[in-house]
């Protein structure tokens, strides 16, 4: 009798082959590692030599011997209430908003009894309304129950106000009580470091290098030449340098060309 053999059993797949080995995943992908990448940054000129910041200066101020601030005040309050409203909106947006506010309350006592609500429907038309509504009713409750009614010309008493930081301090300091301040914003701060007077990487430290650095003479009205020179001549997106009254002097290496 012929004895039936039975066909050889497929083997599994799983039992015979070996695991894959590992493969990182960017030999997977075709990549390769490399070092991490770094941005090229342009070095920037070097400050200007202490003649021609007293240069650049002597022609801010030819041209405008006597600059005030833009924001409309009465008073020394007018004025704290007005630059902390100012903060992310413009001048011209606080003044229409403030004219009408400023007309029935320019105290702070007046502030308060006008009340948090009525204030925020005068300056609805300002961004972050709600936020400062509450903080010019703060502010004005601290000057009428700490100081009189009286706003303090002291730094550390102004900074501690709901809504006032170093810059308006430094500005209220600078245009109610005459102290050579000089309170840096957006403007300031792209032209310090565009001409460069001075390089920094925050506006506190630009403030302080200004200070130290710009000669008693100008220095009780260098807030104000710089900040109106930043908003319309060294704009942020296009500089008028074919304009400029200090082109010669400034080291910024991107000049703008006449159209």
């Amino acid at each position: 009798m012929k004895t039936r053999q039975s066909k050889p059993r497929k083997k599994s797949a799983t039992a015979t082959t070996s695991p894959a080995p590992k493969v990182p995943r960017a030999a997977r992908i075709g990549a390769t590692v490399a070092a991490p990448l770094v941005a090229g940054v342009a070095t920037a000129p070097s400050p200007v030599d202490e003649a021609t910041l007293a240069e650049i200066f002597s022609r801010l101020r030819a041209a405008n011997p006597e600059p005030r601030a833009e924001l409309d005040y009465l008073n020394p309050f007018t004025l704290l209430v007005a630059v902390v409203l100012s903060a992310q909106a413009t001048d011209k947006s606080v003044n229409l908003a403030t004219a009408p506010l400023f007309a029935i309350a320019d105290t702070p006592a007046a502030m308060l009894e006008l009340g948090e609500e009525r204030v925020r429907g005068f300056i609805r038309t300002i961004g972050l309304f709600n936020t400062k509504a509450k903080n010019v009713i703060a502010l004005s409750r601290i000057l009428v129950e700490e100081h009189g009614g009286e706003v303090p010309a002291s730094r550390p008493h102004l900074e501690i106000l709901p809504g006032v930081g170093t810059k308006t301090a430094s500005v209220v300091m600078n245009v109610a009580f005459g102290v050579p301040t000089i309170a840096v914003d957006t403007h300031i701060f792209r032209v310090s470091n565009r001409i460069p007077l001075v390089v920094a990487p925050t506006t506190d430290k630009v403030q302080a290098g200004l200070e130290a650095i710009v000669p008693e003479q100008f220095r009780l009205n260098a807030h104000h030449w710089l900040i109106l020179f930043g908003r319309y001549v060294c704009k942020a997106r296009r500089p008028e340098c074919p304009t400029c009254l200090i082109a010669d002097l400034c080291r910024y290496p991107h000049k703008t060309v006449a159209a």
